[in-house]
């Protein structure tokens, strides 16, 4: 099978990472320009991508897109990408919930065949190896496997159902995200009473245990700008389940006390900490 031509939207740190994994099996990666920040097309020419001018080229050219955006944008992306006729695969990999991936696979179907996709972990670079999670139908999930074999993304089919994909991708944030949000809230009450310290011993001695590592609050006030969204987003899918999406809506809530503080490499875990007493 010739190798196939891919279109990123949107190539922000994960995408434009996955983008460049996906170009050892493609022939070209293509994103557009137009309208990108100075970050983006640094990144872009970091990972290789070849820039076009318009997404009619890039939709035009390109036999796979791959949409990894901001959850809030994704159905407008495929909006845009749908009043194109694009008729290729589409790999919907935003984290977004069941119900809003089945809304986009009816925009775009029948002209595209829609991949639901969700990746977990880190972006694929210095050695980490995220899991790109599919599902859809099985012919083209089987593209997508083959358009990173042999890559840092790894891969796992889970169904050729549109939305278990963003299902298993929201039920892991539900509990990363949040748990990270309450490490911030803990060592926040600890630290007004003097103890963050001692909170600290404790949970070292546990295993496994973020609240022994406060410097992750720091990460996460940086990631802060898209986990909100993200948590919102399984929230909604926790309520369309029948189960209280209260607590996520909280945790979303913390996250929005950092908004301003959008990868930001030079946050300390006080100025993060302060940001959430002093929003």
């Amino acid at each position: 099978m010739a190798q196939p031509t891919v279109g990123i939207l949107h190539p922000g740190s994960m995408g434009a990472a996955v983008a460049a994994c996906a170009a050892t099996n493609a022939a070209a990666v293509l994103w557009c320009e137009t309208g990108r920040s100075a970050a983006s097309t640094e990144r872009a020419t970091q990972y290789g991508l070849r820039p076009v001018g318009t997404l009619a080229e890039l939709l035009d050219r390109s036999d796979i897109v791959i949409s990894l955006c901001p959850p809030a944008a994704a159905e407008d992306l495929a909006r845009d990408v749908a009043a194109h006729r694009f008729t290729g695969v589409f790999v919907e990999a935003n984290a977004i919930n069941p119900e809003r991936t089945e809304r986009i696979a009816g925009l775009l179907e029948p002209d595209a065949t829609v991949v639901d996709g969700g990746v977990v972990g880190s972006p694929p670079v210095r050695g980490k190896t995220p899991t790109l999670y599919l599902s859809g139908p099985a012919s083209e999930t089987e593209r997508i496997e083959a358009l990173f074999a042999g890559t840092a993304v790894r891969t796992a089919v889970l169904g050729t159902k549109v939305g278990q994909a963003s299902a298993l991708k929201l039920s892991y944030a539900a509990f990363q995200k949040t748990s990270r949000v309450l490490v911030a809230l803990a060592v926040g009450m600890a630290r007004e009473h003097g103890v963050d310290h001692e909170l600290i011993e404790v949970a070292s001695r546990r295993t496994d245990s973020y609240l022994a590592e406060p410097e992750y609050v720091v990460k996460t006030a940086a990631r802060a700008w898209r986990w909100g969204p993200e948590l919102e987003e399984a929230a909604d899918a926790l309520a369309a389940a029948g189960l209280p999406p209260e607590m996520l809506r909280a945790a979303a809530a913390t996250l929005a006390r950092w908004d301003d503080v959008k990868d930001d490499s030079e946050l300390t875990l006080t100025d993060a900490l302060d940001r959430l007493t002093h929003p």
